[in-house]
């Protein structure tokens, strides 16, 4: 079987080799190719969608075994148990603030792509069925999310960027 897959538009930031620190607040663009306006109309009553956009920027090998977010002080798990880019097919998925949309551009916030990722598809969030109250997590995850909440990325927490 062969998949293909055909962007819809690209994200527009500052981001060109690497997602810095304080990505969380950062304004980005997507654009839209203009024959997808139509298909936006509505979009602005959502407070927040989710994007697929291409890793394009990553280059690292793919390992089926990694310490999440390179942290050797957290257990080494399986690819799939953590949010790494480094995937067999590098498929980014990030719930984003919507700030704007004019035309084919969404404004967003809490968007970690870099400059010219391809977009692939754009969902609205919907709280009554993408959210799993009774969700599981692993220890080390809590330990992370303790971790962050007592620095400045628990901001992002709060916002809507789940990273």
């Amino acid at each position: 079987m062969q998949i293909k897959l055909k962007p819809i538009g690209v994200v527009r930031n500052e981001f060109r080799d690497e997602i810095p620190a304080g990505w969380e607040t950062a304004l980005h663009r997507i654009v839209l190719d203009p024959q997808w306006t139509p298909a936006l109309e509505g979009i602005e009553e959502f407070s927040h969608v989710y994007v697929l956009f291409w890793l394009h920027g990553i280059r690292e090998e793919v390992r089926l075994h990694v310490h999440p977010r390179d942290r050797q002080d957290l257990p080494e798990v399986g690819l799939f148990c953590t949010r790494t880019p480094r995937r067999p097919n590098p498929i980014g998925l990030q719930l984003v603030e919507l700030v704007a949309h004019e035309a084919n551009v969404l404004t967003v916030r809490c968007l970690d792509a870099l400059d010219g990722s391809p977009v692939l598809d754009i969902k609205p969030y919907l709280p009554a069925g993408d959210s799993a109250p009774a969700a599981r997590t692993p220890a080390w995850l809590r330990k992370l999310w303790d971790e962050e909440r007592l620095s400045s990325l628990s901001t992002s927490r709060e916002q809507g960027c789940e990273k």
